[in-house]
């Protein structure tokens, strides 16, 4: 049986696109009704939709027990089925393989770093009509009951072109400590190898051919922050080193794809610039070619430490450079190709003021299109270019239209002279010149770009803090990635010191934009940005009336080296963290020196803790101790909230919704509102 929840889905009426009426205006919409907190931390009623490879069918995650869990719906017919039913983990990376068979992860949705795996992971299929399912890897937390504690499993890679049963996968199954590529069958369970006769056994990342072939390896170095790319011209020819590099300093060489030559390589680089910028690049002569794809200010095609973002968009076939995409202060793109700027001026005019984005459906004849503002929750479309229709597919969060205020990018300037891009939210009606109670919301990581133009887990608390009559300032800082090789490395051993200078420098700019009442500020996050938070009553508890610390480091030893935490088993991960500390032993002084937990005397301002009982990103050992340190100097925590069968983030809409009542409460009690 369908749950109703799932029955209820409906599709809007087909629209010719020619006609379409422009959007609402806000004087003629029904006035809504205030903020709740459970309107904030709602999941949503779709997420993440993707289309089947013939166009019938629709998977997508849908909130049912409580989680985010599968559904598929018939596009024709708009049936909708449920395929899972989780109760403790949301479904994430969620893949068609063909037309009847899906792979998914499970995970946490609701961090402070955006979804991840944490106890979750594992790698599942399950059949469109829910009669044939498999787990083929285990998840974490399966297999640390076992008494394991190195995860070893499989993901998903990438399609394999034509092929209804079979995917390339990535796993460490061969060796925990490299990435391999294997040739797997979702139905059977079974797996080949095909990156046998790697050049190194600290394997990260592969780029294949058009034909398959690994050819391109990005490896660590034990113990270092050395990053080697190897390169081979066939499956016959031997491996050669082609460029490497350090990471806490660059240049950085990503390897992005193959070009349709199987020769020309498109990469990312910082070399002899700020941002990362999109090349072309010959392996075999090892030799920088045309610039194609650069942004002043953003990243592009890869950020510093390596994760892919927007860049050049290319026809697969042939190469040509279609336009071009950054992740800006807004999502950018620039079409080259005439017949995607003629759609994006189409869609731009029927949904104004928004962000429009498309793909083609793997059909070839429709499109899905993403629409979304700052104030206007995620919806998607089916967009038929031939007939000139569109249809409305679900919407994220519908119920926060007109509930939601201006999400305000900004640059700040540092002390020692960065200029770091960031957001803040002003309540609605705010009048030029008033002071008001500030917020300065962290995000976690540190090293992660958590917060985006209309969403995150800071832009949603930015969003619920201003709907009570805060300011919010939401900054990023040194070591965020995406944003220019000075702010990301400008992060390496800074941490708890000129990290936090950042933080209180983006409250002195909003200070100097007259907007913040310096008499009544506070200091919020959660994950790295709790431990902030607890940091900056440390460093500076003159500046901060309060702070709220949530799922916090406290103790920097203890987080690097618990076997509860699953930190401690991921050397490079270790090697990383203590460049970031700036330390080459956890026994340095400077380590104690940074964790708050040693300086609970130095806290003389109200703080308000949360943490999840089963954390395994941070334990919550430190955090008790924190609250115990904390009572010790005669100032115990005004609350301390830990959930049951909660980690790095919390996973019940109940724990969210008391969590952040309490929150408020709390605030309101420290500064007003």
């Amino acid at each position: 049986m369908i749950p109703k929840s799932l029955r209820a889905l409906a599709f809007a009426g087909a629209a010719a696109l020619a006609v379409l009426p422009a959007a609402v205006s806000a004087a003629d919409k029904p006035a809504p009704g205030p903020l709740t907190v459970e309107d904030i931390w709602r999941d949503p009623q779709l997420d993440s939709p993707i289309i089947s490879r013939d166009g019938k069918f629709m998977a997508a995650t849908m909130p049912f027990k409580g989680r985010m869990n599968l559904v598929v719906i018939n596009l024709e017919n708009r049936n909708a089925l449920a395929l899972t039913a989780y109760e403790d983990f949301d479904v994430v990376g969620v893949h068609w393989v063909g037309n009847e068979r899906l792979l998914y992860s499970l995970g946490q949705r609701n961090t402070p770093t955006g979804p991840g795996r944490f106890d979750g992971g594992g790698l599942f299929m399950v059949s469109r009509d829910g009669k044939e399912s498999r787990r083929i890897s285990m998840t974490v937390r399966e297999m640390r009951s076992s008494g394991q504690n190195v995860y070893r499993g499989l993901e998903y890679f990438r399609s394999v072109p034509g092929n209804d049963e079979e995917i390339i996968a990535s796993g460490n199954l061969t060796d925990a400590r490299s990435s391999d590529l294997y040739r797997l069958n979702i139905v059977t369970g079974r797996y080949t190898l095909i990156t046998q006769g790697r050049p190194s056994e600290y394997a990260e990342r592969w780029i294949l051919d058009g034909n398959l072939v690994p050819r391109v390896l990005t490896a660590g170095v034990k113990d270092k922050l050395t990053q080697v790319v190897f390169y081979r011209k066939d499956d016959k020819s031997d491996w050669y080193e082609i460029a490497r590099y350090e990471e806490n300093k660059g240049p950085v060489f990503v390897p992005l794809a193959f070009e349709s030559d199987g020769k020309t390589l498109q990469v990312a680089t910082n070399a002899g610039r700020d941002t990362m910028a999109v090349y072309r690049y010959d392996p075999e002569a090892k030799k920088l070619g045309e610039l194609i794809a650069q942004h002043p200010r953003y990243d592009m095609g890869a950020a510093a430490n390596g994760d892919r973002v927007s860049g050049v968009i290319t026809q697969p076939r042939t190469d040509k450079i279609l336009g071009y995409a950054v992740n800006g202060a807004k999502p950018e793109v620039v079409w080259l190709d005439p017949k995607n700027a003629a759609i994006q001026a189409a869609l731009d005019r029927h949904f104004p003021n928004r962000i429009n984005r498309f793909s083609r459906t793997p059909d070839g004849k429709r499109f899905v299109v993403t629409s979304y503002s700052d104030q206007f929750p995620t919806r998607w479309y089916l967009f038929d270019d031939e007939k000139k229709t569109i249809e409305e597919i679900g919407a994220a969060r519908p119920w926060l239209d007109g509930k939601l205020v201006e999400q305000h990018p900004f640059v700040y300037k540092t002390r020692d002279g960065l200029e770091i891009p960031g957001y803040y939210f002003l309540p609605k009606g705010y009048k030029p010149g008033t002071k008001l109670p500030t917020i300065v919301h962290i995000h976690g990581g540190p090293f992660a770009r958590a917060d985006y133009w209309g969403g995150g887990f800071g832009v949603l608390e930015g969003q619920l803090f201003a709907s009570r009559g805060y300011a919010v300032i939401v900054p990023n800082f040194r070591v965020t990635p995406g944003m220019g090789s000075k702010i990301y490395y400008a992060g390496f051993g800074s941490y708890g010191r000129q990290m936090s200078d950042d933080h209180e420098d983006a409250l002195k700019w909003g200070i100097e934009q007259g907007f913040v009442d310096p008499s009544k500020a506070c200091i919020s996050g959660a994950s790295y940005g709790g431990y902030a938070a607890l940091q900056a009553l440390v460093r500076n508890s003159a500046m901060w009336k309060c702070a709220v610390a949530g799922l916090a480091v406290t103790d920097l030893k203890y987080q690097l080296t618990a076997p509860e935490g699953d930190t401690m088993y991921n050397e490079s991960g270790v090697t990383y963290w203590m460049s970031v500390l700036g330390v080459d032993e956890l026994s340095n002084p400077v380590v104690r020196e940074i964790s708050p937990v040693f300086h609970a005397d130095k806290i003389k301002r109200p703080v308000f803790l949360y943490a999840g009982q089963d954390d395994i990103r941070v334990p919550i050992a430190q955090i008790r101790d924190m609250a115990s340190n904390l009572e010790s100097a005669g100032n115990p925590p005004k609350d301390f909230v830990i959930k049951e069968q909660e980690g790095h983030g919390f996973g019940k809409l109940e724990n969210r919704v008391d969590t952040w009542t309490k929150i408020l409460a709390f605030l309101k009690e420290q500064i007003g509102s």
